[in-house]
């Protein structure tokens, strides 16, 4: 796989499922999962998660015979004393949102590394690159932390 393509490819993918407010929701592959699918240039970038206030997820993108050549998987969401307020939550993932949609090609992965608006502030902190990578996020509102999330993986690899 051209890893210059593959970059490309995740950017657009990002910016017009989770991040997008017209993300295109199909029918999961595992039970009780929401999935949110990108398709372009006979490449599909799959999102799969289950949860609200704690998720875990994997994001894998297939080439046109359906092989899985890249996957990220990722653990995390509110914080205990945040969980069960529904309210808050919705306008914390909505901000989150924003940060997703502002990933770039130098980390193809979730957001920027910061962005501060108003009283919220995203940090991403990671290491590795598309190839083999790992990294945690979180979300501070005013002053507090409300939110983090893990994440890890890279390029599959066969025998």
């Amino acid at each position: 796989m051209d890893l210059e393509k593959l970059t490309k490819f995740l950017v657009k993918a990002k910016r017009a499922t989770y991040a997008s407010e017209n993300s295109k929701e199909v029918n999961p592959e595992r039970s009780l999962h929401k999935e949110l699918e990108f398709e372009d240039e006979g490449l599909c970038y799959r999102d799969s998660y289950i949860g609200f206030f704690q998720a875990s997820g994997m994001e894998e993108v297939r080439g046109r015979t359906g092989e899985t050549f890249w996957t990220m998987a990722y653990s995390g969401g509110m914080l205990t004393e945040f969980q069960y307020n529904i309210e808050f939550a919705k306008e914390t993932f909505t901000f989150l949102k924003k940060a997703l949609s502002l990933v770039e090609e130098n980390a193809p992965f979730r957001g920027p590394e910061k962005l501060e608006v108003g009283d919220w502030k995203y940090i991403n902190k990671f290491q590795g690159y598309i190839r083999r990578f790992s990294g945690h996020e979180k979300i501070i509102y005013k002053g507090k932390e409300v939110f983090n999330q893990d994440y890890i993986g890279g390029v599959i690899i066969k025998k």
